[in-house]
């Protein structure tokens, strides 16, 4: 049987030893892809019938190396210029393979996580930190709920958290006996650049998609609509959720405005910040000012997966008031009512894996320094493209980026910036990213967007492909041969 205890040691240390080298050496590889299958084709090889008989594991991971991995994407390609979720930061690598080991369940901690538990508390603590929320003296932290936030899997789950709060404070006790009065729970959005999250946590935690979107302007709220939204709806409207960077440009809310503009109609209202993106803002001095009023926010979300090189999976959310969180805690007696288990605070986690030594890692390794220097290599990358982009004709930039995402696209022969063909434009756009996925050479992200700034014409629905340049292997090399690519697809689906 491949158990540990069952098995030679040093067998098991050159398998996993050969595992590591592998994996570092996918890492390093400049392919986004090795080997590109149909997905029937994928399905086909790889959803089999359960085999009899055992197979021992070197061939088990024989199999895994070369029939699998090849036909991964490596997000830590030079050629992935598309979202940046590298995962390739050696120490985070290091605290995953210790987490895998040391099998910390983060549910309890007296048993079950005795110093995981700490190391968690103080990743928490360093989040709130970089965001600008205050915490209490490390002596002075003596229960769970004096930490002020709580780790997840992602943003999604954080944002369902958050959503949780807003609605048990507009209406406490709705955990308990259910939602009786959902016309009091809307929430309100920025018109069309929102999460799905958001919408999606309404209706999991049983308020509907009672979701009301504000107009936009420069893909932010327009301030004047979103203060005669909160007036009309008055008493209707649970939360007001700001993007610190939006899931397609990465733009940064004018969050001051915001919180001045919700607390004078309506104190009562949740405040939440998706921060998802912007927590990149927190590490560089030169841009913290772009989170100026983020620490009088009630919650925040951050995904240091999406930003500091760690592999998947972990958020956090973050909240100003530690106690805010009782609002949403649940008791079994499966979890132990003591002081530090994480269990009695995090909703929809039960086992809670240790996570978030990947961070505590990567953190402890750079350091604040370390941070910055690593956000103002990202800012050269960004505005090497950017620079690029602009000095094409082909080409046309439709954000100002506030952080690492440039989104831009592709004009046809022929283009007349008084009367654009929007149709062909997207039609081309999208054929040339279609182009790209099948090919597999390189990767840039695509998706709907407004055009909130009129470059091509206001209001219309673009679908513009994206540039982010969070991977410190991206060179000027690449990204020239890229836009290159790019321009020659285009041309070439003109003729066609």
């Amino acid at each position: 049987m491949p158990l540990l205890s069952e098995m030679d040691r040093n067998g098991a240390i050159a398998l996993l030893n050969q595992l590591v080298t592998v994996g570092v050496d996918f890492k390093l590889d400049d392919q986004v892809t090795r080997k590109r299958l149909a997905p029937a084709e994928i399905r086909d090889l790889l959803v089999t019938d359960l085999p009899v008989e055992p197979t021992c594991v070197p061939a088990v991971v024989q199999e895994l190396v070369d029939t699998v991995l090849p036909m991964c994407n490596n997000e830590a390609s030079p050629r992935f210029l598309g979202f940046g979720h590298t995962g390739a930061d050696v120490a985070a690598l290091a605290g995953g393979l210790l987490a895998l080991f040391a099998q910390q369940n983060l549910i309890n901690q007296s048993f079950a996580a005795p110093s995981a538990t700490f190391t968690e508390i103080a990743v928490i603590r360093w989040l709130r930190d970089l965001i600008g929320f205050t915490n209490p003296a490390a002596g002075d932290v003596k229960t769970v709920w004096d930490v002020g936030g709580v780790t997840t899997y992602g943003g999604t789950g954080s944002n369902t958290t958050a959503m949780m709060l807003a609605r048990e404070n507009i209406a406490p006790g709705t955990m308990r006996d259910g939602v009786t009065d959902a016309a009091r729970m809307h929430i309100v959005v920025p018109a069309g650049i929102g999460h799905y999250s958001v919408k999606s946590a309404l209706e999991w935690i049983g308020c509907g998609g009672r979701i009301i979107e504000v107009p936009t302007s420069g893909y932010r709220y327009d301030l004047t609509a979103l203060e005669h939204t909160l007036e009309e709806r008055r008493g209707e409207v649970m939360s007001v959720v700001a993007y610190t960077g939006d899931s397609r440009t990465h733009t940064v809310e004018n969050l001051r405005a915001v919180h001045d503009i919700t607390r004078a109609i309506d104190p009562r209202i949740w405040l939440h910040a998706d921060a998802c993106w912007g927590l990149m803002c927190a590490f560089a001095p030169e841009l913290a000012h772009k989170l100026a009023g983020i620490e009088d926010f009630d919650s925040v979300t951050v995904d240091p997966h999406k930003v500091m090189d760690i592999p998947y999976a972990m958020s956090a959310l973050l909240v100003r008031d530690p106690a805010s969180l009782r609002l949403v805690s649940s008791y079994s007696d499966l979890i132990m009512q003591e002081d530090f288990a994480f269990g009695q605070v995090t909703p929809f986690i039960g086992t809670k894996e240790w996570s978030s030594v990947k961070l505590w890692a990567m953190m402890r390794a750079h350091g604040r320094r370390g941070l910055a220097d690593l956000m103002r290599r990202r800012l050269i990358t960004t505005r090497t493209f950017t620079g690029l982009v602009d000095d094409n004709s082909r080409l046309l930039r439709l954000n100002d980026p506030d952080m690492t995402a440039v989104v831009f696209m592709y004009l046809p022969t022929g283009h007349d910036p008084i009367r654009p063909d929007v149709e062909r434009i997207n039609a081309i756009s999208k054929a040339i990213h279609a182009r790209i996925l099948e090919e597999g050479r390189w990767h840039f992200h695509q998706f709907s967007l407004p055009d909130d700034t009129g470059r091509i014409q206001r209001d219309a629905t673009l679908h513009p492909l994206r540039f982010m340049g969070n991977n410190g292997r991206i060179t000027e090399s690449h990204m020239r041969d890229a836009l290159a690519y790019v321009t020659g697809l285009g041309h070439a689906l003109e003729q066609q």
